[in-house]
């Protein structure tokens, strides 16, 4: 079980977009085509402090940058900090890269399900809490590891928990964030929103 932590205030700043990743916009935007449906996407880690609300921004960011219309939330597997703010050290990994995160903690229900297109967990065993919410077949098929977007096709996709850890940790799991995000944007843009016949 996570321990509590202490507030974390967001350093105030502007938001502006993300530089990095723009040799990707190539790729994924395509000029002249009809814009896609707004996909609506919830982040999943076991606290809903650290990785997720990472995740949430990170993705917002980017479909953004993209032209991507997206609808970005984040949540809990657990009920351990309902209210929190994010951890200090995703606060300053996201403000580092220009984004801002003001969050608070919250957790996953199973109604959630009706709302959303996909939900995007951290690791295995959120998948597997969250396949004993899912109501239905067709929300189970909602349910994706975020780096089963990561092109490079990793062989361990999960992303750790950095609560733990250090400065570092947070750096490392924004690469793995990062690069999930931007293929999971190329793939809706390649095959457009979900439901895929394929995972």
């Amino acid at each position: 079980m996570h321990p509590a932590l202490p507030d974390a205030t967001p350093p105030p700043r502007e938001y502006r977009a993300i530089g990095g990743g723009c040799a990707d916009a190539q790729i994924i935007t395509s000029p002249g085509r009809e814009p896609l449906p707004r996909v609506r996407v919830s982040c999943v880690c076991l606290g809903n402090i650290c990785r997720s609300p990472m995740a949430a921004a990170l993705l917002r960011d980017r479909a953004k940058s993209l032209g991507v219309s997206m609808d970005v939330s984040s949540a809990g597997t657990s009920d351990w900090h309902p209210g929190r703010p994010a951890h200090p050290h995703a606060v300053a990994e996201l403000f580092a890269h220009g984004i801002h995160l003001n969050h608070a903690a919250r957790t996953f229900r199973a109604t959630d399900f009706a709302d959303l297109d996909l939900v995007l967990a951290m690791d295995t065993q959120n998948v597997e809490h969250l396949h004993t919410l899912a109501p239905t077949r067709g929300d189970i098929a909602k349910i994706y590891l975020i780096r089963d977007f990561d092109r490079a096709r990793p062989d361990n996709r999960e992303v750790p928990d950095p609560y733990y850890g250090g400065a570092a940790d947070y750096r490392r799991v924004f690469r793995m964030l990062n690069a999930a995000c931007l293929g999971l944007l190329a793939r809706i843009r390649r095959d457009g929103p979900p439901p895929w016949p394929e995972r």
